[in-house]
């Protein structure tokens, strides 16, 4: 691609594209132009079209992938090569929405006791206690760690915002001891091994965790995400307000935070069903003859 690369970098960043948007879109237009193997700005609305057909048919990519490659290809056309392409402007259909599968308490307790060093042991704890995604776990920095107050400072999340989130009173007791056994090189709290002025790489948790869960017997789907999932789950089982979740989780609607609401199995079997609310009589009904 080379200037039109460069181009379409340079007009991400100035709109203040997350890193990872920029490389998922620049790779959606690479992959494009390597599929037909010709400069993209030469396509036509057929090939990208077929393209698109051909992500989903052959390649049998996720709904949410393909809109993440839709997206990619109509910020290329429409802003670098200034060339709308009509086909870009109807949305992949939406993929169907399913319920996560949640950690119970006890699960989370058996993951972290399966853990084989203080470092993966200190992480999951930190990424459950604080409800943290992954990035955010790994770009922690030590003054993001407020002992006194308890406190996790999440600097520039998801949509560039600010929050503050818990700080688990285990985690601050742990805290020196990891230290003391790793040292304290670096800006990052899980800084590289050979690198500690760089954050760790974003494989790393993920091979934590699926080692830890394999090892405590935990069959359900889902990677170290499920993590958020649980925190939250298990703080609206506990009686905390979907207000305050909302803003540990910094999602920027309630709507989002609501859908914890659907998978806590706890609030569902404390429910009543109205049927039981009725008051009707011991008699049995006849028999229809």
């Amino acid at each position: 691609m080379g200037k039109l690369r460069d181009r379409m970098v340079q007009e991400m960043r100035v709109r203040e594209f997350s890193p990872r948007t920029i490389e998922a879109y620049v790779a959606a237009v690479v992959k494009v132009t390597k599929h037909y193997g010709r400069a993209p700005d030469t396509l036509t609305d057929e090939e990208i079209h077929q393209y698109l057909i051909y992500v989903r048919e052959q390649q049998k990519l996720s709904a949410s992938t393909r809109q993440q490659i839709r997206c990619g290809l109509k910020f290329f056309y429409d802003v670098t090569a200034r060339r709308p392409r009509a086909c870009l402007s109807v949305p992949v259909a939406s993929q169907p929405q399913k319920l996560p599968e949640i950690l119970s308490r006890q699960e989370v307790a058996r993951l972290i006791e399966s853990t084989q060093t203080l470092r993966c042991r200190l992480l999951l704890m930190i990424t459950y206690g604080g409800g943290l995604r992954l990035s955010e776990v790994i770009h922690l920095r030590h003054g993001d760690l407020d002992r006194e107050r308890r406190l996790i400072r999440v600097e520039q999340g998801k949509g560039r915002k600010d929050r503050y989130t818990l700080l688990p009173g285990r985690v601050v007791g742990e805290l020196d001891h990891y230290r003391a056994v790793y040292g304290q090189e670096g800006p990052w709290v899980f800084g590289r091994s050979k690198s500690p002025d760089r954050p760790m790489d974003p494989s790393t948790p993920q091979k934590f965790y699926y080692k830890a869960k394999m090892r405590a017997g935990i069959e359900k789907r889902g990677g170290i995400h499920a993590l958020r999932h649980a925190f939250a789950t298990h703080l609206l089982e506990a009686g905390t307000d979907l207000a305050t979740i909302q803003r540990l989780m910094g999602h920027g609607s309630i709507t989002t935070t609501m859908r914890y609401m659907h998978v806590t199995g706890e609030l569902v079997a404390r429910s009543i069903s109205p049927l039981d609310q009725l008051v009707l009589s011991d008699l049995s009904p006849s028999p229809i003859k």
